[in-house]
């Protein structure tokens, strides 16, 4: 695919996330869980863009689906009265042919995506039975919503951090700040007040940290040659 004169804007979730891609040409932005600050800073960007990639870590709703999978996105569900929409073949599929979890290629379905994080696997299993989804984000519905809004190509790349079967601890939810950064402050709080979280959160931590070398091994390369 023929770059575009304009750059590609990258939604993120986390800082870290963003961090892997910056320096290609392409402008990011990380949610942080703040719905109307996401909201905003799209809007500000998304007319100067070319499209809109939703990028980085995503919670496995298929049972099959393992950690650091790559999954691509065909369309996003979600809670009714969000954006829900068809992503764009081209533009996804363009991507495709470099991203490998050892010999695995990417699944590829409809993403269920939230303001709410799905820490519960029960919760998981429902929404996948339910819709069908595959995976599951805070940030694809916003995005995908501003690139319908503005007219713009619109992708669902993701990295499983969690698999459907995983628990996620009470210190997850409240980890992220506003622009993508850690609360430490939240997360130590969140750990003195229900202790019994910390082996789920060392495991959610690890499980975390695999999927993020993937991430940075093949996201990257992903994007060079694909948009």
């Amino acid at each position: 695919m023929a770059r575009d004169l304009k750059p590609l804007l990258v939604v993120t979730g986390t800082k870290r996330e963003a961090a892997v891609v910056e320096g290609l040409g392409v402008i990011t932005l990380a949610g942080g869980g703040s719905r109307a600050r996401l909201v905003a800073e799209i809007e500000r960007l998304a007319p100067d863009c070319c499209g809109v990639l939703s990028f980085g870590m995503a919670g496995a709703l298929a049972p099959e689906l393992r950690l650091g999978d790559w999954i691509i996105g065909t369309g996003v569900t979600g809670p009714e009265g969000d954006w829900a929409g068809p992503c764009d073949g081209v533009f996804s599929n363009a991507m495709a042919p470099r991203l490998r979890s050892g010999r695995r290629l990417p699944l590829q379905g409809p993403v269920y995506a939230s303001d709410a994080l799905i820490a519960d696997a029960g919760d998981k299993a429902e929404i996948h039975q339910r819709t069908g989804a595959i995976a599951c984000d805070m940030e694809s519905h916003i995005a995908g919503e501003a690139a319908a809004r503005h007219g713009l190509r619109f992708a669902v790349l993701r990295c499983i951090s969690d698999t459907a079967d995983a628990d996620l601890p009470p210190a997850i939810a409240v980890a992220m700040k506003p622009g993508g950064g850690l609360s430490v402050g939240r997360i130590l709080w969140s750990l003195l007040t229900r202790p019994g979280q910390v082996p789920a959160l060392i495991r959610t931590t690890r499980g975390f940290n695999q999927a993020y070398r993937i991430l940075q091994s093949s996201g990257a390369r992903a994007l060079k040659s694909g948009w």
